[in-house]
């Protein structure tokens, strides 16, 4: 085996639960045809108001063993967890469980439970018996999956805003090459909270309608809800994970640095470790919030570093920003992408209003081809504080 043989890591499977729906391929279809069904208006989340969700509305599944991990984000994560049970098992057959790592992401974990149990205190004078305070722990989700699958390797929760998930790829990465483990569960769950759906609210940061991203006419984002769990190994998979980047530009608390060189940092690195060009990348996912900001910082990063002609698209006028759980939800989409000979690009949904003033960059329709098909897509992911993360996988 050659050293590069030896240092590839494989996406050898991948569970997406987001807004498009709760399994692969009713995602997959849904994503290509450009459905914006999932994203609905509630009146539920804003303190005043109503607000377009990324609501994920199946029913989830039952946890019963331990007080403190029965959130809905631990039930989001446990039903992505059932799609991944036979290669989990397949991973432990071959590895011993010290020997494999969780490394996820999550901005909320159980906030929600966290905000009702205070509700019920203030009416009631106590907390309800279902509550325990542990439920709002970061660990809380590393710790449940831990539990859930038996694995009893390092473990542990990443949460830098809307990089967190994709950050975990690196971590495990790193983990991985460094010989600490040998194989990892990676990825991100976040679920919907008043606390984050107010507080971008009360940032002049949601929009009023669908959300509408790179549009002439956008003015915020819509918040979702998802759940992105992967398996990377180094023995086996058709996905390689090619190349990452990461930066913090610390230009602000809450806004991108404007020219975006954090984020061309990061995109550069990727390029630098994956040994590619801009020439070799088929597709990029855009962050792609529908914020003024962000959108604008971004055109011109990926301007500057691929020019006009690659294409690309920012799946958040389907499901929604979903926070921690975003980057992995947004690898997870382009691993779906590069699956069984697909010549679909993943479109980019919006009102098809076009803002002169962005720096010019190919954004996908729906039902746009490439009849060669694709081998790479690097999905970027840029969070409060300036840090920023670019991801490149490839068959």
């Amino acid at each position: 085996m050659t050293s590069k043989q030896a240092d590839t890591i494989y996406l050898s499977d991948f569970s997406l639960v987001n807004a498009l729906g709760t399994d692969n391929t009713e995602i997959f279809n849904n994503m290509i045809s450009g459905c914006r069904d999932g994203l609905v208006k509630r009146d539920n989340w804003l303190n005043d108001g109503s607000v377009y969700v990324g609501e994920i509305s199946t029913q989830l599944p039952v946890i019963t063993n331990k007080k403190h991990v029965n959130t809905r984000n631990n039930r989001l994560a446990k039903l992505a967890l059932l799609s991944l049970a036979d290669e989990v098992n397949d991973l432990k057959k071959a590895i011993p469980s010290s020997r494999i790592g969780v490394i996820v992401g999550t901005s909320t974990s159980g906030i929600h439970e966290g905000e009702t149990a205070v509700e019920v205190l203030e009416t009631s004078g106590s907390f309800p018996e279902n509550y325990d305070y542990r439920m709002q722990e970061m660990y809380n989700l590393a710790e449940f999956i831990s539990d859930e699958l038996n694995i009893s390797g390092p473990a542990f929760t990443i949460s830098t805003a809307c990089s967190s998930s994709a950050k975990a790829f690196i971590t495990a990465k790193e983990l991985i090459h460094s010989g600490v483990i040998d194989a990892a569960i990676v990825g991100g769950v976040d679920s919907l909270c008043g606390m984050t759906v107010n507080g971008f609210s009360a940032l002049d940061s949601t929009s009023s309608h669908i959300c509408q991203p790179s549009s002439h006419n956008r003015d915020g984002i819509n918040l979702g809800e998802a759940a992105a769990l992967c398996v990377l190994r180094k023995d086996k998979g058709a996905i390689k994970l090619l190349g990452c980047g990461e930066s913090s530009d610390a230009h602000h608390m809450s806004a991108p640095h404007p020219e975006g060189e954090g984020a061309i940092t990061a995109m550069e690195q990727t390029l630098v470790e994956a040994q590619l060009s801009v020439n070799d990348v088929d597709y990029i996912n855009l962050h792609g919030t529908a914020t003024r900001k962000n959108d604008s910082m971004e055109a011109i990063a990926v301007n500057k570093v691929f020019g006009e002609n690659t294409p690309c698209s920012s799946v958040k006028g389907m499901i929604g920003h979903t926070l921690g759980a975003a980057g992995a939800t947004e690898i997870g989409l382009c691993w779906l992408m590069l699956q069984n000979h697909n010549t679909t690009y993943i479109p980019h949904c919006w009102d098809n209003e076009i803002d002169e003033e962005l720096a010019p960059i190919a954004l996908t329709s729906i039902g746009q081809t490439n009849e060669d098909g694709f081998s790479t897509c690097l999905s970027n992911s840029f969070a409060f504080g300036g840090n920023n993360v670019s991801v490149l996988i490839g068959k």
